[in-house]
Formats: C-alpha cells, sequence, structure tokens
C-alpha cells in the first residue's frame, strides 16, 4: 500500500508537466532512458523497458512527431535505429527528472541518517530480477567504455 502511494506521489507533477505535451508516463519512460543512453536502438529499448514493439510503437512516433527524439540509422549496421533526444525533448526530460530529483533529495534530507542508502538497496534487490534492469546496466557500461 505505501509503495503503490509513494510511486503515485512521485509520478504526480511529471505525469501533470507532460500532460501539456499531450504525452503520457510511457513517453516518460522513453524519454528518460533515451536521456541516459543517447544513441540507444529501438531494440534495446524494448529489452529494457520491457515492452512489446507494438506498444513502443505509438508511443515513439508520437514522441518523434512532437520534435522530442530523432531517429537515426546507425552507422554500424542500417537495419538499426539509433534514438537520441532533441534539444526540446532534452530540456523537457531535464525538467521531468529534475521535479523527481528534488522531491528526493527533500525527503531523505528531512528523514536524516541513512536512509537514501537503505532505499537504494531495496531498489537495486526489487530491480535485480528485472531483464531490463541488466541490459541497461550492459549498456551504461558500454557507453561509458567508449
Amino acid at each position: 500500500m505505501l509503495f503503490y502511494f509513494g510511486y503515485r506521489t512521485f509520478t504526480e507533477k511529471p505525469d501533470q508537466m507532460i500532460e501539456k505535451y499531450g504525452i503520457q508516463r510511457v513517453h516518460h519512460r522513453i524519454l528518460f532512458f533515451i536521456a541516459r543512453i543517447p544513441g540507444i536502438t529501438v531494440n534495446d529499448l524494448l529489452s529494457i523497458i520491457e515492452v512489446s514493439k507494438q506498444a513502443l510503437n505509438a508511443p515513439l512516433r508520437q514522441l518523434y512527431e512532437k520534435g522530442l527524439i530523432t531517429m537515426v540509422q546507425a552507422d554500424y549496421d542500417k537495419r538499426y535505429k539509433q534514438l537520441y533526444l532533441t534539444e526540446k525533448g532534452k530540456l523537457l526530460e531535464s525538467e521531468l527528472s529534475h521535479v523527481q530529483h528534488e522531491q528526493m533529495k527533500n525527503i531523505f534530507t528531512s528523514l536524516g541518517g541513512n536512509h537514501q542508502e537503505a532505499w537504494i538497496d531495496v531498489m537495486k534487490e526489487l530491480s535485480r530480477v528485472r531483464p531490463g534492469q541488466k541490459q541497461f546496466q550492459a549498456l551504461l557500461k558500454e557507453n561509458l567504455e567508449k
């Protein structure tokens, strides 16, 4: 119950912000991961957010049409599309993430102690079994090595 209400609070402000763009939480998730791994392929994004190609197709198209992302054929293989945020997309994603970072920072500051570390430990344990999390960590590591 607490997790549900906490999640609702965590997503409420960003949901209100993206509403004016005519997009939803799934679009926010897409922007979030493209921001962290610029040039991510559509296939890798599918693996990370653990949705079908059909479920991702419309939101990607909408983000493209709204000028928030670009899709570029990969130099290494023309069959792959790489995704990047446009300047407009970077600005929006930054604003959304900032709201959530500030929210968490304020909570951890008010609680004091090692609550942040404990929360991170719980989140790591919850996400450990997710194939998308494993794919994300692998891509992040690969990006850092470039």
